[in-house]
């Protein structure tokens, strides 16, 4: 379900009902007599309405971590807020930025909608800018963004439970992109690229897959991105660039987490 098209359609009915009811229908109804119960419920919730609509398309978004794509940076039933302003005010439902006021830097973790199928939002970090040269090395799993490696240190294991029972234990970096550093996991166990899941997709020419490793020139106005479970994620390596006009937004809080309550009030890095 399109929650924000929701919203929007229950924001104008109700709000077309208190209008109704203030312009024509409250000076032909007798006094003494109530309000109909459709007006006083619209006269009840538009405000609310109106409030969380504004906050959700302008302010602050929650959303839901579905997978283990960005473990260790966020876990699987953590609960985040996102800033919808950072990357320039946009309207909701179409997604069209009218005010600019910033663009993702590299390293920002980021909600966008995915290219392949806009109503499905996905969460991962923004690796390549417009006009990067992004090369991932198979042997080392190590990226180099315009002829220079990224910083990548090791920093001992990390272990989690994946897909119900099956425990894993992973290598844990510490890796620098831009000003961020932030934790990414690599399984020995595991290839750095599954050939066969590489989709067609769009500028798809300014990428050549190897047999030692890859390298993406980014499009003007796209981004490309990469989870931090980086044997675990289905990212820009199999389906391509994130256009501008997919980005939601930047996720800057962990709010909740049923399962693991101390990390509420952790910042996203």
């Amino acid at each position: 379900m399109n929650f924000p098209l929701f919203l929007f359609i229950v924001l104008v009915v109700t709000g077309l009902a208190w209008l109704l009811d203030w312009a024509v229908l409250r000076s032909r109804r007798p006094e003494g007599v109530a309000e109909p119960w459709w007006v006083e419920y619209s006269k009840s919730f538009f405000p609310v309405i109106l409030l969380v609509f504004a906050v959700r398309s302008f302010v602050v978004e929650p959303f839901k971590i579905p997978s283990g794509s960005m473990i260790p940076t966020l876990w699987v039933g953590d609960f985040i807020l996102v800033n919808k302003f950072d990357y320039g005010i946009r309207l909701p439902i179409v997604n069209t930025k009218i005010i600019p006021i910033g663009e993702p830097h590299r390293g920002d973790v980021m909600v966008f909608r995915y290219p392949g199928d806009p109503s499905v939002d996905y969460i991962k970090r923004v690796v390549g800018l417009p006009g990067d040269t992004v090369t991932y090395t198979y042997a080392t799993k190590s990226l180099t963004i315009n002829g220079k490696p990224v910083p990548l240190k090791p920093d001992g294991t990390f272990s989690y439970v994946e897909s119900g029972l099956n425990y894993v234990t992973t290598n844990r970096y510490l890796e620098k992109l831009g000003s961020h550093v932030h934790s990414i996991i690599l399984e020995s166990g595991l290839p750095a690229i599954e050939p066969e899941a590489i989709q067609n997709f769009p500028h798809k020419r300014d990428c050549v897959y190897g047999d030692t490793s890859f390298t993406c020139k980014v499009p003007a106005g796209e981004y490309f991105m990469m989870g931090d479970n980086r044997d675990r994620s289905n990212d820009s390596r199999y389906w391509g660039f994130v256009p501008e006009r997919n980005i939601v937004g930047k996720a800057f809080l962990i709010w909740w987490n049923f399962d693991a309550l101390n990390r509420i009030g952790k910042l996203i890095s």
